[in-house]
């Protein structure tokens, strides 16, 4: 496995994992202490703000999924992939895709983008 599908399967890790201190650990693991997350809905600002942005964007979507969509790739201290955000086992109504920089081969900052939303009823 690249490096860049390594870190691109510890972020979606930490995305979906449930328990607030495990996800802390898992931060703590590969992401700097001042990480920087922004994103169309909101931003970030360190390893605890992080962590309750994840647990948000969990109590929002109960039971929903992040999954990568194809491969990460990347070059030097930049890494990008696409994810899906569901239901398991049906269609994903959200996806995105992501550009990570690395300091020291931890996340340092990640620039999302949100590619595919529900149409509004």
């Amino acid at each position: 496995m690249s490096d860049a599908q390594q870190i691109a399967h510890r972020y979606i890790a930490a995305w979906n994992e449930t328990d607030a201190d495990r996800r802390a650990a898992l931060l703590g693991e590969t992401w700097a202490d001042d990480a920087l997350y922004i994103d169309p809905m909101g931003r970030a600002a360190g390893r605890a703000e992080i962590g309750s942005m994840i647990g948000a964007v969990q109590q929002r979507f109960p039971g929903f999924r992040f999954t990568l969509i194809r491969p990460a790739d990347g070059y030097g201290d930049h890494v990008r992939f696409a994810w899906s955000l569901g239901p398991v086992g049906a269609e994903a109504p959200i996806e995105g895709s992501d550009v990570v920089i690395l300091d020291g081969g931890r996340i340092a900052r990640v620039i999302g983008f949100l590619d595919k939303l529900p149409q509004a009823a």
